[in-house]
């Protein structure tokens, strides 16, 4: 960018902004406008050196100390100084003034008590210099100059705009080349310029896939790491954590940078960040902690996975799960989550968390868990036990919820945990109970007797929260475990004193509690009504939570639940009693548990069968208003967020952290309870901890499967009106009036019921006609069980005949049909065959008249010969003569070439002779030798 400098007046521009901001009556405002004028007009058109450098630094003075000025420089400044930056480099002390001009421009100035700016001059002057990408650009290239200063001064200024620009810088310096790889050089610089390059860099990164690429190829993981190692791991200062911060923005949502470090630098550095040397119970500073929250984000962050892919079916998620376990990950998030509780409450949640996380679909890392032991001899305990026990005690709510998502992984899709936890569920003795207070004696109570403990100890408001606890644990073991659900049921919960003492089991004593749990109850009993309120509201949810997955896909669970009317009756309570934001959720999963009785009902007992159940939401509620606050909880916003909830950690930055660990530092319960009621949800944070994506879909395929079942109940009669026809007959012995009389019986009683299912369908029609959307399909189905219900069995008979002889019609028009078809087809072949014979009859008939021609032509031709026409004959002796002349030729011929053959090889024996003279052999000798040999061959050949 090429800024022209020569006498301008700058006043005008100046008027225009600085009367925006701050009025035109503003008298401080106009000198300050006009002191930035000169001391810009001094820069620019000055002539002396000196007398630029201090107008460098007067101006500086001024920017730092005004907001008018910072606006007023925003206005006509940049081009002054950016020429500076640009044509005067050589000036050292100049160009420094320069920068810290502009980094004193783009830095916010706390305003004054009572005065109220229109617009932000930082933000404004950072919006103006961003829009130039050449300006980004020169910035980036005063990082390559020696002076320290200078690239000081460069990464303040980058920093400053960045706060504000984010976006436009990052597309900036992607634009700029080797933009990122000078600014990844500063983190080699002297430490003050590596610190700010490294505050730089966390911004920058942030959101930026193409940047967190580059970043990555320019070698950052090592960088970190060696910065985390020079500065004393989790034990450093907040170098460290800025270094977390931007390794964290390296490996969000970014599966390829994890596949990158896991293959280079490798997870044990991360691992390592987490170490605790055993036994120290003090130096957990502040800073210390919010390194700790850091490492376990990046835990978190290579743990969590990809957002669209399934968890067990992640390849690179399941990767990392595997190296950590290599790296004995599970030991010391054990040290920091159970074996520390000298810890950060804040750092021991987000250690469970990435406990759930390393055990959740991967069995190996699940089996390391169930296995664990933590303690020394002779106190050594199942680590399993010893998060329960946490779960069950703590008073901290969020440590309630990340000790209860370590359950919920550890039971997800694990069919075998799931039995194996359930199998130590068994019936208490008497001894066991102290007080109603869990004995201390670790290695001699199992995990279920831990649980039933809990869930049996009622006797305060502590017991009956700590039971609540129990029930939410429960509930992950029975999740889609038939034989778990069926051995709990089974479960006595306490061994009976006497024989005639009848047990009790566990599904009858948590309806129990669910009726202690009713904020009602808790108001009668506690002065204190709205922290009673607020600790109790999720209650509940929780124990209906559990009762919904027991009965969910279970006809003996259902039929358990339906054996005590006021089972019934109370559910059908708690979806009437719906009063406030909280209790949509309560009344709605009564509605689930109400629609689980119908949709899994295999009773068969008129006091438990589903059509009871549908009677009795028909009569107390009305099908509208059950449905109604069904959809009502679907619709509410803490169900409609469970569903698309991300698993990926809230990022830890320099303003969330003091925000994270001072949230840590509330111990009491009561305390936190009090925090939470100034939060912006009307929720309790445990309610949203169970609704989770599963729970939610389960609800959303169940409405359906509930409205299909109802329409299928009320369109047939029931089981006890249906007759047998034989029954009808008379029997054997039966006197006529008693066989008339029995019949009038049976006719009464169908009328009788015949009225009653009249009179149900009617009101049922009359609610759903009030009703909009899938309701209308709804009343279709009951308008049609009305009428065939009206029409009696004799019309269901009529009806019948009437289908079958449509039917049988139906069958005989097709056989017909088919019968047709085969005809047509028939007659066709017969078309195509006659077709063929005609064109070979007459083919057969040309073959013949050809025939006929011929041999006619043959017999004028033998008339003709037998006509003694001698003239015709050849000459046979002249034949002869010719043909021996010839062959006469032809011998003659043959005998020349043998002649000349023979003269040819005379003339090559008498060379041959010439040249054996010439040798000194006896040519005469050798010829008679060769005559004698040749007769006696001769003489040889004729004896054979």
């Amino acid at each position: 960018m090429a800024f022209k400098i020569g006498p301008i007046n700058l006043n005008a521009i100046a008027q225009g902004v600085g009367g925006l901001a701050f009025g035109s009556g503003d008298h401080g405002s106009e000198d300050d406008d006009s002191g930035v004028e000169r001391l810009l007009d001094r820069i620019s058109n000055g002539v002396l050196a000196d007398d630029r450098r201090a107008a460098v630094a007067e101006l500086q003075a001024v920017v730092a100390e005004s907001g008018s000025a910072q606006l007023a420089f925003g206005a006509m400044g940049f081009p002054v100084l950016m020429s500076v930056l640009k044509e005067e480099q050589d000036d050292v002390e100049m160009v420094r003034g320069a920068l810290e001009t502009l980094v004193n421009a783009l830095t916010p100035i706390e305003s004054t008590p009572g005065v109220y700016n229109e617009v932000q001059p930082a933000s404004l002057n950072s919006e103006l210099l961003s829009r130039e990408a050449e300006s980004i650009s020169l910035l980036l290239s005063l990082l390559t100059e020696d002076d320290f200063y200078m690239r000081y001064y460069t990464l303040q200024l980058l920093t400053a705009l960045i706060s504000n620009c984010r976006t436009r810088l990052q597309e900036a310096i992607l634009a700029t080349p080797r933009g990122l790889t000078r600014l990844m050089d500063m983190l080699m610089d002297r430490e003050v310029i590596r610190n700010e390059a490294l505050l730089l860099l966390t911004f920058l990164t942030r959101d930026a896939e193409e940047i967190q690429k580059i970043v990555v190829f320019e070698g950052a993981f090592e960088k970190i790491f060696n910065i985390i190692k020079e500065e004393g791991g989790s034990e450093g200062g907040i170098v460290v954590q800025d270094c977390l911060e931007l390794l964290n923005n390296l490996l969000r949502n970014n599966p390829t940078n994890q596949i990158l470090l896991r293959e280079t630098i490798g997870l044990q550095s991360v691992v390592s960040l987490i170490k605790l040397r055993k036994g120290i119970a003090d130096g957990f500073t502040q800073q210390k902690t919010v390194n700790l929250l850091g490492a376990l984000e990046t835990v978190a962050l290579l743990l969590a996975g990809s957002s669209d892919v399934e968890p067990t079916k992640d390849a690179n998620r399941i990767a990392n799960q595997t190296v950590f376990s290599q790296n004995k990950l599970l030991d010391h998030l054990l040290m920091l989550s159970v074996e520390s509780r000298w810890a950060a409450i804040v750092v021991r949640c987000a250690a469970l968390r990435c406990i759930g996380d390393l055990i959740l679909g991967h069995a190996q890392n699940r089996d390391a868990l169930g296995s664990r032991l933590l303690g020394d001899d002779p106190d050594v305990e199942p680590a399993l036990n010893s998060i329960l026990r946490i779960f069950l005690r703590t008073s901290s709510l969020q440590e309630c919820i990340a000790a209860e998502f370590v359950f919920k992984c550890f039971c997800e899709g694990n069919p075998d945990g799931q039995m194996m936890l359930a199998s130590t569920i068994t019936p208490l003795p008497q001894s066991s109970l102290r007080g109603g207070k869990i004995m201390e004696d670790a290695n001699r109570v199992s995990f279920g007797s831990i649980l039933v403990q809990a869930l049996i100890s009622s006797e305060g408001q502590n017991d009956l929260e700590a039971s609540c606890r129990a029930a939410s644990i429960l509930s992950h073991i029975l999740k889609d475990n038939v034989q778990c659900k069926e051995r709990v049921l089974r479960i006595q919960l306490e061994v009976p004193v006497s024989a005639l003492s009848t047990p009790e089991l566990l599904m009858p004593r948590i309806v129990k509690y669910l009726a202690v749990a009713s904020p009602i109850s808790h108001k009668q009993e506690t002065h204190d009504h709205t922290i009673s309120n607020k600790k109790s509201m999720w209650l509940q949810p929780v124990l209906l939570r559990l009762l919904v997955t027991w009965l969910a896909d279970c006809p003996d669970a259902v039929n358990c639940f339906l054996e005590s009317p006021a089972h019934l009756t109370y559910m059908i309570e708690l979806v009437l009693s719906r009063s406030s934001a909280e209790s949509v959720h309560v009344a709605g999963l009564a509605a689930v548990l109400l629609g689980e009785c119908i949709v899994f009902n295999k009773a068969t007992k008129d006091n438990r069968d589903a059509f009871m159940v549908v009677d009795a939401i028909s009569q107390r509620i009305g099908l509208t208003a059950y449905f109604h606050i069904w959809e009502e909880m679907q619709n509410s916003p803490l169900f409609i967020s469970a569903a698309s909830a991300s698993r990926l950690p809230k990022p830890l930055t320099r303003s969330t952290a003091a925000e994270a660990v001072g949230v840590s530092d509330v111990q009491d319960g009561e305390e936190q309870f009090e925090t939470d009621k100034s939060s912006t949800s009307p929720v309790d944070p445990l309610l949203t901890s169970f609704y989770d994506a599963a729970f939610v879909n389960f609800i959303r395929h169940l409405e359906p499967l509930v409205r299909e079942k109802i329409v299928e109940l009320f369109s047939r009669p029931k089981s006890k009106v249906t007759i047998i026809p034989a029954s009808l007959e008379q029997k054997s012995g039966e006197s006529d009036s008693e066989y008339i009389i029995r019949l009038k019986s049976f006719m009464e009683k169908q009328c009788h019921e015949m009225q009653e299912l009249l009179g149900r369908n009617a009101a049922l029609a009359d609610d759903l006609a009030k009703t909009k959307g899938d309701s209308n399909s709804f009343i279709k189905g009951h308008n049609s069980a009305m009428q065939g219900t009206a029409n009696g069995i004799t019309s269901r008979l009529e009806a019948d005949n009437l289908r079958q002889e449509l039917q049988e019609t139906r069958n005989r028009i097709e056989t017909l049909k088919a019968e047709k078809r085969n005809c047509e087809d028939e007659i066709s072949t017969y078309k195509q065959l006659a077709g063929k014979y005609e064109v070979d009859l007459k083919s057969l008939s040309d073959a013949y008249n050809s025939l006929e021609q011929t041999n006619y032509h043959l017999e004028l031709e033998v008339k003709r010969a037998r006509g003694g026409n001698e003239s015709i004959l050849p000459d046979l002796e002249a034949v002869r003569e010719e043909g021996r002349q010839e062959a006469q030729k032809e011998s003659e011929a043959e005998l020349n070439d043998l002649l000349v053959c023979l003269g040819q090889e005379q003339s090559k024996v008498e060379k041959l002779c010439s040249r054996l003279t010439e040798l000194g052999e006896d040519v005469d000798a050798l010829l008679e030798n060769i005559g004698d040999e040749g007769e006696v061959q001769g003489e040889d050949e004729e004896e054979d």
